[in-house]
């Protein structure tokens, strides 16, 4: 209640009519923290595509790289260097110029603090040089095919700023200093902040909102009602009924767009643990879940079941697999526990090979209602099979921290994306990606270990011809139907709602130059720097 009593006192001040009110985070209130090497959740939004900028920003509508800080890349033909003509006509937020020499030195600093490097770029790089003519030339200790996606959006920090902090990791950078359009911190408050325009920004922002305004929203619940109630022209949401609820309420200005071009929603089994360190058991948890039900009941038919693959139709077609453990069997679930020595005790309880009684605590996002139903949905279909679940709600700090430390039984959570699959079962299943029990990892949460992937994703690296690559990516695939080392749930909407009566240029689907979502850094940028005042 106490939350719901702030927001409406927060609701009567009256919005500026050029500042654009945004709706990314659910947080009971605001940390002021800055600092773009942090873990999504611990810096505000827009910390990594808003306030910095990447050199370049794929866009999987537009099926391309976007140049930004960089105008052009070049490969060597052996995949071995990859080089970036940057911008020459760009400043940082402060009046300093932005020169290559600030791009060596993020990649530099990033060396120099691993803690820094949350994607192991330093794993496959050997140098970073400065050329002739604004190139930086990134060079490999070995092939690395793939090194265009990490190194494309790598965010840049200013040099005259970070060489001169004691301690990277832990600087909450209050005050930022960005390329970005958005840079300026005009009020921070614990329920309300605003971010006001980059005053040297590389492209025009005439136009575009003064200031971006961000309420503190506890949950999905506090956050629709603002929506609703047209005081949010920015968010990200899921909304049940939104046709009826939020486009209802003002046809002409509530839109909202939702493309499924990601990878998936997954069921996250923690490999430590002796149930779900089986594949079978894996595999049966799978079969027990009605998939449909879960996207009718959860997500409001907004999205789709997902396939075996984990794949959204976006990324093509590929060789239909031989099996298909996504589909709902609960008499095959209950072969395969068999098979892997579990029996049905009194009430079909499923016994373990003590003949303990089997269960399971499913962790979840508190404040994000359609994923609090599809657990509790979810948790239903288990006990199907005997299987006991309890659901676990957390705030996102603390689920998210759990969830990286590997300390979960097993947990939903979002998947990489890419420009191909080679990223997103390089993460679920790459053995170089695991960290201990207790310590954060960037991805591979659930810490499966599989050395074949290891071997595929160096034969990926190793060659930069796309026929190649995707008889390996085949591969790959296969080998995730084979292991399950996660299961995949449904499809991944990019969920974006936006309030057109003061701005306008809203990515649509007859307009589709990014995704309307704004949980997608950074290709939120693309969308930051074309909305303009009506």
């Amino acid at each position: 209640m106490i939350f719901v009593s702030l927001w409406a006192c927060l609701s009567q001040e009256p919005i500026p009519d050029d500042y654009l009110v945004v709706s990314q985070e659910q947080q009971s209130s605001w940390t002021q923290n800055f600092n773009p090497f942090l873990a999504s959740g611990l810096s505000r939004w827009p910390t990594n595509a808003g306030v910095y900028e990447p050199l370049m920003i794929y866009s999987p509508l537009q099926g391309r790289y976007v140049p930004w800080l960089a105008t052009q890349f070049q490969w060597n033909e052996n995949a071995t260097t990859l080089s970036f003509r940057i911008r020459n006509d760009v400043q940082w937020s402060d009046g300093h110029p932005f020169t290559p020499d600030d791009v060596v030195f993020t990649f530099s600093l990033m060396q120099e603090n691993p803690a820094l490097d949350t994607r192991g770029i330093w794993d496959k790089l050997s140098a970073v040089e400065r050329q002739p003519e604004d190139w930086v030339q990134f060079s490999f200790s070995e092939p690395f095919a793939s090194g265009l996606d990490a190194l494309a959006h790598q965010f840049i920090v200013p040099k005259h700023i970070w060489s001169n902090i004691a301690d990277p990791i832990d600087f909450a950078n209050p005050q930022p200093v960005g390329t970005g359009p958005y840079t300026e911190i005009l009020h921070f408050g614990a329920q309300q902040w605003d971010l006001g325009r980059n005053p040297h920004y590389w492209q025009d922002l005439e136009s575009a909102p003064k200031a971006l305004r961000f309420p503190a929203f506890p949950s999905n619940e506090q956050a629709a009602l603002a929506l609703l109630k047209g005081e949010v022209d920015w968010a990200g949401n899921f909304l049940p009924a939104i046709d009826r609820i939020y486009v209802g309420r003002d046809e002409a200005h509530h839109h909202y767009w939702f493309p499924l071009v990601g990878t998936s929603v997954l069921l996250y089994p923690n490999h430590h643990h002796p149930l779900l360190k089986d594949v079978r058991v894996r595999k049966a948890i799978s079969h027990a879940l009605d998939r449909k039900k879960i996207v009718e009941i959860a997500m409001h038919d907004y999205t789709a079941p997902a396939p075996v693959t984990g794949l959204s139709p976006a990324y093509g077609t590929w060789k239909t697999p031989a099996e298909d453990w996504t589909e709902y069997d609960i008499d095959r679930a209950k072969e395969l526990l068999t098979e892997a020595g579990y029996t049905f005790g009194d009430d079909d309880i499923l016994l373990d090979p003590n003949k303990k009684p089997v269960s399971l605590t499913l962790s979840v996002v508190s404040g994000w209602s359609d994923w609090v139903r599809a657990a509790q949905v979810i948790s239903q279909q288990l006990s199907d099979i005997g299987i006991q679940t309890r659901v676990e709600g957390r705030d996102f700090g603390a689920w998210f921290s759990r969830l990286q430390k590997g300390e979960f039984d097993v947990s939903l959570g979002w998947s990489t994306e890419g420009p191909t699959p080679q990223g997103f079962y390089g993460d679920l299943m790459s053995a170089k990606k695991i960290k201990p029990v207790g310590e954060a990892a960037t991805v591979n949460w659930h810490r499966f270990s599989d050395p074949v992937t290891d071997e595929l994703l160096m034969d990926f690296e190793r060659t930069p011809h796309p026929q190649q690559q995707k008889a390996i990516l085949q591969k790959l695939q296969d080998r995730f139907i084979e292991q399950a080392p996660a299961i995949p749930l449904f499809l991944n909407p990019s969920w974006g709602e936006c309030n057109s009566k003061r701005f306008i240029g809203w990515p649509s689907a007859e307009n589709p130059y990014a995704r309307l979502s704004p949980n997608n850094p950074p290709e939120t940028l693309l969308v930051m720097t074309r909305i303009r005042a009506r």
